[in-house]
């Protein structure tokens, strides 16, 4: 398991003569090895080798590709501790936060591998000929959703496992045929790299082509440029910043041919504080909040920015919760020096604004990279008119917006942009409020949140994690959960063709136990 520096391309380990390192950020110090730095001409390379295996890897089946998804989920675990103490030092996260994370990956895998063998994500649909229907006979028209072709997937910086190199994009793409190079964040290379032999180690033990998977790495911008401009590529997925994620949907517009990228980029996950709960429970509501906020130093991107509540006493009690819990806090190391200059940047920005108060702020840290949580306030007409204080603030920061009644609500709710989540605290008493309130709601978020936080998400087949711009860049996809299989589908329709020629799933006798829609009715054979 000792790390080498190289990238994968195919089944080849290449070395490059750049290079770059990776930082612990508990202390600054860079990690050995140092590891080759692609560019575009290993992206170009990557990307032929992805367009070569497309149409093979295609056809190996749903129930091969299923296999596939099940070795790499077993490789990945076959890496033991040595895996997450590798992440340990590259990230600064607690090892079982990573045990965690590492078990949601595998999970991932397996829910993927399992939604091929119940065929549901291949949308199969057969409408057979009807050719005494009056006034006009009915021709056999069958349909099934194929892969896109190649796709990029971006590793994120705050999940080096779930959001990385085997995370749910690349496991969603493979799922439904797609070929991926993925662009291994420069802040876990040794991860990367590990992950990728996983992942590369099963692509070859299934004797699949070479070009089925592939890592790159860089700490420079002109690699995701170029693997989202190759032509060969015809999707990407990416988490991170807005900035970057509208660089590359820009990249992917200006095309000869547009692709579309599936890019989270950014949410203040706005808090709704109704005045029953607050008068019920304002003292847990406040500890629960800052125990949301400051998990993993805040970097998260469901981390609740923004609280909404009506002025009053029970807010005062909910108030003085959070102000101790957050000076209480202690300073947490964030993932990266950049990450962290962003958010003392960020704090600046809004420490600056004079209608913006400071309700608390973390233990004074003495280290390198450590994150203060931050609690501020501001009146509902102050925050409408600052449309900054809505941005989002990477890291354990969050403002009280005081709002005058429940119409106050709606108005600060409507100057938000799409948001990946909205939560919402209440008891019986304030069912009508949030009942009016439910419709803006949903036009907000992707996920609405009764008496919970928005911090944590459930991988399952129901789970939306997506939202309205610029939560994410098409709020109709998802990238947890079973539905995120369909960002790298499109349907396909055949009509009249002899069965002969038709894919085995569109034959009246197809395979066992796929869910199929035959004349309007949903069957399993």
């Amino acid at each position: 398991m000792a790390l080498t520096g190289r990238l994968f391309i195919g089944a080849k380990r290449v070395t490059t003569d750049a290079a770059f390192s990776a930082i612990d950020p508990a202390t600054g110090d860079p990690l050995a090895p140092a590891f080759s730095a692609a560019g575009p001409a290993e992206a170009t390379q990557a990307c032929a080798l992805a367009a070569e295996a497309f149409r093979a890897f295609e056809q190996a089946g749903p129930e091969k590709r299923a296999r596939l998804l099940e070795r790499i989920a077993a490789n990945i675990d076959a890496l033991g501790d040595g895996l997450l103490e590798r992440a340990r030092f590259e990230t600064g996260l607690p090892l079982a936060r990573l045990a965690g994370e590492r078990a949601r990956t595998v999970y991932q895998l397996k829910l993927f591998a399992a939604e091929l063998r119940d065929g549901a994500c291949m949308g199969v649909q057969i409408d057979p000929a009807l050719p005494e229907r009056q006034p006009a006979p009915r021709r056999d028209v069958r349909m099934r959703k194929k892969p896109l072709g190649p796709v990029v997937v971006f590793g994120a910086s705050n999940f080096p496992l779930a959001f990385s190199v085997a995370g749910g994009d690349t496991a969603s793409a493979l799922a439904a045929g797609c070929p991926v190079i993925a662009k291994g964040h420069p802040a876990h290379p040794g991860v990367c790299e590990l992950v990728a032999g996983a992942v590369a180690d099963a692509v070859a033990a299934l004797e699949l082509p070479e070009g089925v998977f592939s890592m790159l790495n860089s700490p420079h911008h002109d690699l995701g440029q170029a693997l989202v401009a190759d032509p060969r590529v015809k999707a990407a997925a990416f988490t991170g910043s807005r900035q970057g994620g509208l660089a590359l949907m820009r990249i992917a517009q200006a095309r000869e041919e547009p692709i579309p990228v599936y890019a989270e980029m950014s949410a203040v996950n706005p808090v709704i504080l109704l005045p029953g709960a607050l008068e019920e429970q304002a003292e847990k509501l406040g500890r629960d909040f800052v125990a949301s906020l400051t998990l993993g130093a805040g970097q998260f991107c469901t981390n609740p920015g923004l609280v909404l509540a009506i002025q009053s006493p029970r807010l005062d009690r909910f108030v003085e919760a959070a102000r101790k819990a957050v000076e209480e806090s202690p300073p947490q190391t964030m993932l990266t020096p950049a990450i962290h200059q962003a958010y003392e940047e960020g704090l600046s920005r809004l420490s600056s604004i004079a209608e913006v108060a400071t309700v608390a702020c973390g233990a004074e840290a003495d280290g390198n990279n450590l994150c203060r949580p931050a609690f501020f306030s501001i009146s509902v007409d102050d925050f409408i008119r600052n449309k900054v204080i809505s941005q989002e603030v990477f890291g354990a920061s969050s403002v009280l917006v005081r709002c005058r009644d429940a119409a106050a609500f709606a108005k600060a709710l409507e100057s938000l942009e799409g948001q990946l989540t909205v939560t919402m605290h209440f008891v019986e008493k304030d069912l009508a409020t949030a009942k009016a309130l439910l419709p803006l709601l949903e036009e907000k978020a992707g996920r609405l949140i009764a008496n919970g936080w928005p911090t944590g998400v459930e991988v399952c087949h129901a789970m939306v994690h997506g939202g309205p711009f610029p939560a994410t860049s098409d709020s109709r996809t998802t990238s947890v959960g079973a539905l995120a299989i369909e960002r790298f589908l499109r349907p396909v329709c055949y009509q009249d063709f002899p069965r002969t020629l038709l894919p085995a799933m569109l034959r009246e006798n197809g395979p066992a136990g796929v869910l199929r829609r035959i004349d309007g009715v949903w069957k399993i054979d």
